[in-house]
């Protein structure tokens, strides 16, 4: 047997006898039976466990381990890894045995009925059995072929589902003897599966969820998102919560069959596995450490205490130059893609905005763009407002910027986004210029036509359009100076207009809605400080959150619309990850003066500053209670080292050493002799270990640690002092 090392990873802001880990960490795996022991397994064999709910962490390595899949039931614990080995262990242990699955594969999921009877799945189709807790695995895949398996899930000893890669999804009621195809219309990898006591339920890419009643059809979920689906947790079909994306956790309680109930969490990453056990829950990411936790059911999610979180904006290379507005511009089908213009030159990204490098020619006759799109329906047809002399104009390319025609020739704001694109409809583009009129264009920007018996709008900043109403649109406006910031709406298309919004500012810099919430809108105000919004759908606004800094771009985040973001004329950001509950300072890093903002998911943040691209990095270190690390595996004394620093505050290392391989317990006691930390236990090979304490839980005052190994056994004291 095997016992599990635990990793520290020094930071330098942190001291050196504290444990934290970086972004690049991550787990795959989250488990709970009873809300109160839980296991994260992942990368680089890489283990927290928490035996008191979550209130804190242990960590642990298993040497050439890379855990896919965990699972708890009863008193017993597996793993599954992608070298084709199943780990064994228990609550009460840190001991990690393996056992051979038959192949040397992945083995990407693990479920268990009993601590007796299990099953896992893995690569190349292969379905496992086990009838003795997980000792022996038998293969049981009859009628699965041609595919990679992600998820298996059962929901007694005979009934299980199974999902893979191109939508294949299997189930058998035998016990898996025998699997059936079920006809799901995706090709889409499913990424999750659950059996629940009354129905189906998958989930996958590009947002795919389907759900199927016991006696019913599949029926599938329009979640509205580009990104995965990673993980389903829940009690029953009418329970049901999944999360996955940038971090988004959304669930369907109260009859909601679009998932649009979003669990407000802090969470600034893919996350990618869910659990649930009465109220509580525990969600991980694979991008870094921070098991977030619920005990109100969704309610709210908090970090692990002692968690501190950095937002640093990083200036991304290849793309730069002069912009007014936003001209950040998604591609359409590729999730990596995205397009952004700086003075007459159109970039693109492919990794996200990590890199850009420019693309097609240069934009005639222009200086200064404004506003940008790529069509959804046919890539090639690109729409750009651009300041020119002695006109403005929109220019459109249909050959992916090769060449350029002249569509408009019509001044607009300075300082603005004149032009907007119909989400609803993409072939539908609308113009605002200075001076009065409202202009649409039905062929793709082909051609622009005034609709508005020229209403006298001053300087439009800004235009967008309600999701699945297109009847419905707003614009923005202002001018320097006038002390009156002001938003139009009108409900028959653009025809006709009626303020519904006045502050005592300059402009309205842009506004921001959301598809999952047509009543909500969010807005910003220049040269004043306050964010606005409305829950009428637009009819009023009102004054609700004050930053430091006076408004200039936002946005919510197209996946979750519990993260605003807002950024002002100046190197300033904010941001909300509670539906405006309370925000948080994101300058650090920013540079020049505002412009667009993006939020394709809660991951994936784009700024649109000064002259050059910023995206938005989020570094969380966790502390965790107790980490191990071997010393040395050459035998030596039995040995007991004095704490040190002693006394501290609140951690401490502990070094000793053992003459021969065996069971070893170091745990820690109070005054009264009461156990209040157990900080080894289980297998050790002979050799120097040393382990961090962080007694951050725990009162000021005198405790005892004490190593037992075989017969032998030494106490020392150490002092706590805060």
């Amino acid at each position: 047997m095997r016992s599990l090392l635990m990793l520290v990873i020094a930071i330098a802001s942190v001291l050196s006898f504290s444990s934290s880990f970086l972004y690049a960490d991550g787990f795959n795996s989250v488990h709970t039976a009873d809300g109160n022991y839980i296991i994260a397994a992942g990368r680089d064999g890489r283990i927290f466990r928490s035996v008191n709910g979550g209130n804190s962490w242990a960590s642990y390595t298993e040497p050439g381990a890379e855990f896919k899949s965990v699972f708890v039931f009863g008193n017993s614990v597996w793993l599954s890894s992608a070298n084709g080995k199943i780990y064994k262990s228990s609550v009460g242990s840190t001991v990690l045995t393996p056992y051979s699955s038959g192949v040397s594969t992945s083995i990407n999921s693990i479920c268990f009925v009993s601590e007796s009877v299990g099953f896992a799945c893995g690569d190349n189709s292969s379905v496992f059995k086990t009838t003795d807790g997980g000792l022996t695995w038998t293969a049981s895949s009859t009628g699965i072929t041609g595919t990679d398996l992600s998820s298996v899930s059962f929901r007694d000893a005979q009934n299980g589902i199974a999902g893979g890669k191109n939508g294949k999804v299997y189930v058998t009621v035998n016990g898996g003897a025998n699997w059936t195809p079920e006809t799901i219309s995706t090709s889409r990898n499913i990424l999750d599966v659950k059996y629940f006591s009354d129905g189906l339920a998958v989930a996958g890419e590009w947002g795919v969820l389907f759900t199927k009643p016991s006696s019913g059809t599949w029926s599938q979920a329009t979640t509205n998102i580009r990104t995965d689906i990673r993980a389903i947790t829940g009690t029953s079909l009418s329970d049901i919560h999944v999360c996955g994306g940038g971090g988004f956790i959304r669930n369907n309680t109260g009859g909601n069959a679009l998932f649009r109930n979003f669990e407000k969490n802090p969470m600034l990453a893919d996350l990618v596995d869910i659990v649930y056990s009465g109220g509580k829950g525990f969600a991980v990411s694979s991008l870094n450490n921070a098991v977030i936790r619920t005990t109100d059911s969704g309610t709210s999610w908090q970090l692990p205490s002692g968690t501190t979180v950095s937002y640093t904006w990083a200036v991304k290379p290849g793309a730069s130059g002069n912009f007014l507005g936003n001209n950040l511009s998604l591609h359409p089908t590729d999730r990596d893609a995205i397009f952004i213009v700086f003075g007459n030159q159109v970039y693109k990204s492919k990794t996200k905005g990590e890199d850009w490098a420019p693309v097609g020619n240069s934009i005639p006759s222009g200086s200064t763009p404004h506003s940008f799109y790529v069509s959804p329906i046919d890539t090639n047809i690109w729409l750009v407002a651009i300041e020119s002399s002695p006109t403005d104009k929109i220019y459109r390319s249909t050959n992916y910027g090769q060449s350029w025609t002249e569509v408009l020739a019509k001044n607009f704001s300075n300082y603005g986004q004149p032009m907007e694109m119909d989400q609803n409809n993409p072939s539908t583009f609308y113009f605002a210029p200075d001076n009065g009129g409202f202009y649409k264009s039905s062929d793709n920007g082909a051609t622009f036509t005034e609709i508005s018996n020229n209403f006298a709008f001053r300087s439009p900043c800004d235009i967008i359009v309600m999701h699945d109403s297109s009847k419905v649109l707003f614009v923005a406006d202002g001018i320097t100076g006038s002390g009156q910031a002001k938003v139009f709406k009108s409900v028959n298309g653009g025809v006709n207009w009626t303020e519904t919004h006045t502050a005592a500012s300059s402009e309205i810099p842009s506004m921001a809605n959301t598809v999952f919430d047509q009543s909500l809108m969010w807005c910003t105000e220049w040269s004043g400080s306050n964010i606005y919004k409305s829950t009428n759908y637009g009819l009023s606004f009102s004054s609700h959150h004050s930053n430091s800094f006076s408004g200039w771009g936002s946005d919510i985040c197209h996946e979750d619309p519990t993260v605003i973001m807002t950024g002002s004329w100046s190197a300033k950001a904010a941001i909300s990850l509670n539906a405006g509950e309370t925000w948080t300072d994101i300058s650090s890093g920013l540079g020049g003066h505002g412009g667009g903002m993006m939020m394709p998911d809660r991951g994936y943040i784009i700024c649109h500053q000064g002259s050059n691209v910023y995206k938005l990095n989020v570094l969380y270190s966790v502390q965790t209670s107790v980490s191990e690390t071997n010393i040395s595996l050459q035998p030596g004394d039995f040995a007991l080292s004095q704490n040190y620093p002693n006394p501290f505050n609140p951690a401490t290392k502990i070094s000793f050493s053992l003459p021969v391989s065996g069971n070893a317990d170091l745990k820690i006691y109070n005054e009264l002799g009461a156990e209040v930390a157990t900080l080894a236990g289980g297998f050790r090979q002979a050799g120097t270990y040393e382990v961090t304490f962080d007694g951050a839980g725990l009162s000021s005052g005198v405790y005892f640690y004490k190593l037992t190994a075989g017969n032998l056994s030494e106490t020392k004291k150490m002092l706590l002092l805060k």
